[in-house]
């Protein structure tokens, strides 16, 4: 584990930081990614990270979100799960409901590469698994579940089949 991961763990299991994080965080990493031009995402240097864009459940326009992620397959660009824990606030997040709406349409930029990826809502004991390792992932997801009445979406994205290799 990094030097100051387990501080971060802490800190980030706190209500002032879920109240504060979800307005800082993704607009630092929306700006230096788009200032790198897709190569750095702030965020990532202590969790992988990704910039997820999927068209809005509602408006159709696309929405472009930095988010924490599970790659999965040895990190070989395969798939990756995402976790809507929403910083551990009441409701889910909006990325949530657009990768409901139109599971297909997603696009990942994963580590400055855009890769159409295919949404899928773990459900049951495929979840359920999903969920242990998330866990052992990033504990503080644990205090994000108690502190809201919700069951914290877990998607798996895969690279869609009519992309390029």
């Amino acid at each position: 584990m990094a030097p100051g991961v387990r501080l971060i763990q802490k800190v980030s299991s706190t209500r002032t930081f879920a109240r504060i994080a979800p307005h800082v965080i993704p607009v630092m990493d929306r700006t230096v990614h788009r200032l790198t031009r897709g190569k750095v995402l702030l965020s990532a240097r202590m969790l992988p990270g990704l910039i997820l864009t999927v068209p809005g459940a509602r408006s159709g326009r696309l929405r472009t979100t930095p988010l924490a992620c599970m790659p999965e397959k040895d990190g070989t660009e395969q798939s990756w799960i995402l976790v809507g824990s929403n910083f551990g606030r009441t409701g889910h997040p909006a990325w949530t409901a657009n990768l409901l709406a139109g599971p297909g349409k997603a696009v990942v930029n994963w580590r400055g590469r855009d890769i159409p990826v295919r949404a899928t809502l773990l459900q049951g004991a495929e979840r359920d698994a999903v969920w242990q390792t998330a866990l052992k992932f990033w504990p503080p997801y644990a205090t994000y579940q108690t502190r809201v009445e919700r069951e914290i979406r877990l998607f798996r994205l895969e690279r869609r089949s009519d992309a390029a290799a």
